[in-house]
Order: C-alpha cells, then sequence, then structure tokens
C-alpha cells in the first residue's frame, strides 16, 4: 500500500506502521521542521528500499531517519545500513518505551514523542557524491509533487481550501 491511497475514503491512512511509529514519525517532523529541514515519510530510494523518513535541509543536506517502535522492531529489521550511502546523516528515533541502549554508538539517535523530538546523540557524519545528491533531491521533489498532486484532490473533494501561499 502506497504512502498516500488516493482510492481510499482518506487517502493518508497508510496502515502500514504502529501507532507507535506515528507518533514517533510526526514527533521527529515537528523538530526536523523547527530545525528548517523539509520531511518526507516513506522514500523508496534508488535501491528499492523505502526509508521511514527523510529530511532535506535549504542547503541540500540530506538526512534519513530509520523510526523504531520497539526492541524487536530494531532487531528484525537489519536493513538500515544500506541506508546510508543515500544520506549525508542517519539517524535512529524511537520513544520513551524503547530501551536507548539497543543503538548502535556511531548513528544519530533521537527521542520522541507525538509532540516533539530530541536530538540524543549526533551521528557520523558522511558526504554522500554529488550524483546521489542530485538524484535524491530529484526523487524527494517528485515524489512530494506527485502526493500534493492527490492531497489537492482529496481536499477538494472534502470540500477544503489549501492555501499554498502559506509554505516556501
Amino acid at each position: 500500500m502506497p504512502i498516500i491511497e488516493p482510492n481510499s475514503p482518506n487517502p493518508f491512512v497508510d496502515g502500514r506502521q504502529s501507532p507507535n511509529a506515528l507518533m514517533v514519525r510526526q514527533g521527529v517532523e515537528r523538530r526536523m521542521l523547527k530545525l528548517g529541514y523539509s520531511c518526507l515519510p516513506e522514500l523508496t530510494l534508488a535501491s528499492g528500499r523505502r526509508c521511514d523518513l527523510i529530511c532535506i535541509s535549504a542547503k541540500g543536506n540530506i538526512i534519513i531517519v530509520e523510526i523504531k517502535s520497539s526492541v524487536e522492531d530494531f532487531r528484525v529489521d537489519q536493513k538500515w545500513p544500506e541506508y546510508q550511502k543515500y544520506c549525508d546523516a542517519f539517524y535512529f528515533a524511537t520513544h520513551a518505551g524503547v530501551s536507548l541502549g539497543i543503538f548502535p554508538g556511531d548513528e544519530g539517535l533521537i527521542l520522541a514523542d507525538a509532540y516533539d523530538a530530541e536530538i540524543i546523540q549526533q551521528p557520523n557524519e558522511n558526504s554522500i557524491s554529488a550524483a546521489t545528491r542530485k538524484s535524491m533531491l530529484l526523487r524527494f521533489a517528485k515524489v512530494a509533487s506527485q502526493r500534493l498532486r492527490i492531497a489537492s484532490d482529496y481536499a477538494e473533494k472534502a470540500g477544503i481550501v489549501i492555501d499554498y501561499n502559506d509554505v516556501e
């Protein structure tokens, strides 16, 4: 199921994430927006893997955030090292119900709730190639544009007016 399901009564209901994962994502997105990043959840990378959250700064720096909603979620999902070649910084994000001791010491770590998040540990910085950066920025823009089109159609059907002047 895609992140936005256009034929659903509400196209924003994904259904893949647990309530805890959605809570963490919401808090992380709010923190990243405060730090000047634009965020996009569930972006499929060139490898075919889908990252939980990608955040891009005004300068084009790319952060990937892997959300872990439980210890078991962390233990069974070991695909996260593949994400590092697509970003300048990689973070895990979780909530207070998960032991922070399970996460690697050389990766970023974010603790979140539904309202905000705090960066607990900075990651080792990585610099991706210019070609990878361009590819990621174009993928981000294309997917964001397509999702906005679906959201606009949904809003129109629901009688909601979107003021695009509020966003730069």
